[in-house]
Formats: structure tokens, sequence, C-alpha cells
């Protein structure tokens, strides 16, 4: 009898629902995390087997494992399975059988799995991204220092000039401190932050891809790595269009993301932005790449 698993993944524990092909819940168990944990609830079941899971906080291990284990896995989209199947009664157990009960009726609504190789690729600006919004929090919290003893510069503090006028502001030592402490952290960043914005660079050479965006303005290296990792290479001749990407692809957050926000330069960002909407995602199986 064929059989369809829904996970609702957690942290540290997963809750496991396996429904036959008649509806019926015949496994609802919470497990911690780990490969003989999760194998000792499916591990009997056919080679095969559907297995449907949300795209939230640490799904890689479960994916290599299912398919590591000849699983089918399925990645649901979070939004819509709670547009779908919103219920008064919300639990771990009810959410790992709609999973199930979405996947059995051909309603689950998906999200294209990135294969292993692009995921790598994407950690890079992800981890860039990360430090450059760690830096952007430390400069802000800088300004905010120098507003509340009523110091404002127009242009930027963080160039050479910029930090000359920094160090001959009359701050009191408590300020002062507190602005030396974080440019030290800030510098300490950037270092970081070059280091990967070269390998980001290298790898778009390497790649001999069009950088070019119908607007006329260039692609920076981290948002051009992470576009080009989700298989879309743009042009100048070509626009971009929303068709040509998996469905469920990364999408506006993890592009400002991989650009670390618009900051460090990365140019037609916006326009970008503006170009890859979120796809349509609608039940049944996802769009893929071809």
């Amino acid at each position: 009898m064929q059989a369809y698993v829904g996970i609702d993944v957690h942290r540290r524990r997963s809750q496991i629902a396996v429904m036959d092909e008649g509806g019926r819940t015949a496994v609802n168990r919470n497990v911690p995390n780990g490969r003989e944990t999760v194998l000792g609830v499916i591990g009997d079941l056919p080679v095969g087997t559907q297995v449907a899971f949300e795209a939230t906080f640490g799904w890689g291990w479960l994916i290599e494992l299912l398919q590591d284990y000849g699983f089918e896995p399925h990645l649901a989209h979070p939004l819509q399975c709670k547009a779908i199947a919103s219920a008064r009664l919300k639990n771990d157990k009810v959410d790992a059988a709609t999973l199930a009960h979405l996947l059995r009726t051909d309603l689950l609504p998906e999200a294209w799995i990135a294969p292993s190789d692009v995921r790598e690729q994407r950690a890079v600006p992800r981890h860039r991204a990360q430090l450059v919004r760690l830096r952007t929090l430390l400069r802000n919290r800088i300004h905010a220092v120098l507003a509340d003893h009523g110091c404002d510069r127009g242009t930027s503090c963080w160039n050479g000039v910029g930090r000359q006028w920094l160090d001959a502001l009359p701050l009191p030592d408590s300020a002062r401190r507190a602005v030396a402490d974080r440019l030290e952290i800030i510098d300490a960043l950037q270092i970081v932050i070059d280091r990967l914005d070269a390998a980001l660079a290298q790898v778009a050479k390497a790649d001999a891809v069009g950088k070019v965006l119908p607007t006329g303005e260039v692609l920076g290296p981290a948002a051009l790595a992470y576009v080009t990792a989700d298989g879309f290479r743009p042009s100048a001749s070509a626009e971009l269009r929303v068709e040509e990407l998996p469905a469920g692809h990364a999408g506006l957050d993890a592009l400002e993301q991989a650009a670390g926000a618009k900051d460090a330069g990365d140019a037609g960002l916006a326009e970008i932005t503006s170009l890859l909407l979120p796809p349509v995602i609608t039940p049944g199986r996802a769009r893929r790449l071809t």
C-alpha cells in the first residue's frame, strides 16, 4: 500500500506523520532530529515514498537523508500551505498530518529544491550578506551616537576623510569609546567582506555570463552569484523573465541579502529586484528550470 509522509521540522525535534492512500494516519510521532531517529519511523517504507516538509529553519540535513535513502522529497511553501490548510486547531501533529494529506491529494504547493551544488554556491553570498548586515547595524549605531551629541556629516563617515572627521569630534569619553569599539569591529568585518568579494568576483569572471541588466547597469558579483546559482543567465539582450526562474526560487529577499541590502556598491540591485517578482506557487508539482 502506498504511503505519504509529512514532517513538521523544528530545530531539535520533528513530528512525522505517515498516511496511507485512503487518508488514514498510521503513525504520528515526535522524534529528535537525526538519521537514526527519523529512519526509525520511516525506514521500513518502500523506496520512492513521497515525503513533504516545509521550507523552514535547518532542513538541509533532511533533504540529504531522504535522497540518500531513496525517498522522494517535496519542499512545501510555508505561506501557501497556511493559506490552503489553515486550521483552528494547530499543533505539530496536525501540521505533519496536513502536509501528508496535501501530498496525498496532490494539493501541496511546492517550491524548487535546489541541488546540493546550488545550495553550496548560495552559501557564500548568504554568508557575505550576514556580515554586511552586521556591519550596517554597527554603522547605524555609530550614527545614533553622533546624533545624540548633535554631530552630523552629509557624506560618508567610513572613508579616509570621514574617519579623520570622526577622530576630531569633541565627544565625551563614553561616546568616544562606543564609536571606537564599533569601528574596530567594522574594520575586522571589512577584511572578511573584502575577501568574500574577491572570491565572488572570481566566480563571476569564471562563469563568463552577461552581467549587464536591460537598464544598462552592471550587476554586482554577490547578486550575480545568487542569480546564476538558480540557473539563470542575465544578459544585456535578454529581459529578465519570471517564468524562466524556478518556482519557489530565492526571490527578492534573497537577492537583497546576497547583495548586502544594496551595500558595497552592488549596482543594478534595485532594477533586478523590481523585475524578479516572487513566482506564483500553485498546488501540484513545482516547475523546474531545464
